[in-house]
């Protein structure tokens, strides 16, 4: 069992965490949602000087937590792709100049791999195969998990991931950012049937739909449309309503499409991974369902649904193990295929 210090900045929030195997010994996370808030959404430029100011004393942090000396960790792990290039040298660079120090190994870590192996953090009896939804505010995929490093994408959105689309309608109702939590806290006092909202489904070339494969930028224009038409007609905007309404609309679809897929490949468990796995809607909606047809549906806990370095630890423990390691010079992507995943190492000669 492999203990890896990891690092996660591949976005807004400094992440460093210790983890041994599936354990969690500790785990920082410096959020950097007050900074952008006042710019409606991430200014990757501010991102990348925010983790400058605050990686050090994360490090420190995590290790003082962890109560462990650098003679217990076995290797160092940073997300290297894909996210904000600025942003991913930060923790790379501090992953590398430790893993250079204390003569530790590197661990290049696939940001979405980690986003699945959250899951693993809270089920650690769970192997695949299983099916794992991604929803977050840059991806929202169905994808096979076959085995470590080794991924099939099934399923994915054509335009807007779903916590985009969450973004982006709360920008439009005026609630701030970011949107998730705030339409989620709405929603609970609003009427999910108020309003009738497309799902957003693919049209296939031969006629029909794809089962997998989604959209939410119709989704985001039909809400558009209908705020401009409720204020042209000097009608108050029910803002809870279409909370509610919305949340119910992208929680559906996922669900049907999850679903669709999990049966259609033989697979009885779904783990969701992402910022979005927080959202209530959604887990009402894939735990009913996941019942009716006898699935397991799995949720990390909150905390490490939103972007955190346990998980990224917990998928470089496993890698480590078999003996996957990355060159010092590894650099960063912001787009990299989670199909790719198997090119950030060199396996042990």
């Amino acid at each position: 069992m492999a203990t890896v210090l990891a690092i996660e900045t591949s976005c807004d929030e400094t992440a460093v965490a210790i983890v041994n195997n599936r354990e969690v010994c500790s785990s920082i996370i410096v959020s950097q949602i007050p900074v952008h808030q006042q710019y409606g959404g991430v200014v990757p430029e501010v991102a990348s000087r925010q983790h400058l100011e605050t990686i050090n004393e994360a490090i420190a942090e995590a290790i003082k937590q962890a109560e462990l000396g650098w003679n217990q960790i076995d290797g160092i792990a940073a997300t290297c792709a894909p996210g904000l290039v600025g942003a991913l040298l930060v923790g790379l660079t501090a992953a590398k100049t430790l893993a250079m120090v204390h003569n530790k190994p590197l661990v290049g870590v696939h940001h979405l791999e980690g986003h699945i192996y959250a899951t693993y953090l809270s089920e650690p009896s769970l192997n695949p195969p299983f099916l794992s939804l991604l929803v977050s505010g840059g991806h929202t995929s169905l994808i096979y998990v076959k085995d470590c490093g080794i991924y099939e994408t099934l399923g994915q959105t054509r335009d807007d991931a779903a916590g985009e689309a969450f973004d982006k309608v709360a920008r439009l109702l005026k609630l701030g950012y970011p949107g998730g939590p705030v339409i989620d806290k709405l929603a609970q006092t609003g009427n999910p049937h108020a309003f009738a909202l497309p799902e957003g489904k693919v049209s296939l070339p031969g006629g029909g739909y794809h089962r997998y494969d989604g959209s939410f930028s119709g989704l985001k224009t039909a809400v558009l449309r209908l705020v401009q038409q409720l204020e042209q007609d000097g009608r108050q905007v029910p803002v809870a309503d279409l909370a509610a309404s919305f949340q119910e609309t992208v929680a559906r679809s996922l669900t049907k499409k999850a679903i669709a897929c999990a049966l259609d490949y033989g697979l009885d468990t779904i783990s969701v991974g992402g910022g979005v796995a927080a959202n209530s809607g959604l887990r009402k909606n894939l735990q009913a369902a996941a019942i009716e047809h006898n699935l397991r549906v799995l949720f990390p806990p909150l905390k490490f649904c939103t972007d955190n370095a346990a998980m990224i630890g917990c998928a470089a423990a496993d890698h480590l193990s078999r003996g996957h390691t990355s060159p010092l010079t590894l650099g960063v992507e912001s787009r990299l295929p989670l199909s790719q995943v198997m090119k950030l190492y060199q396996s042990e000669s």
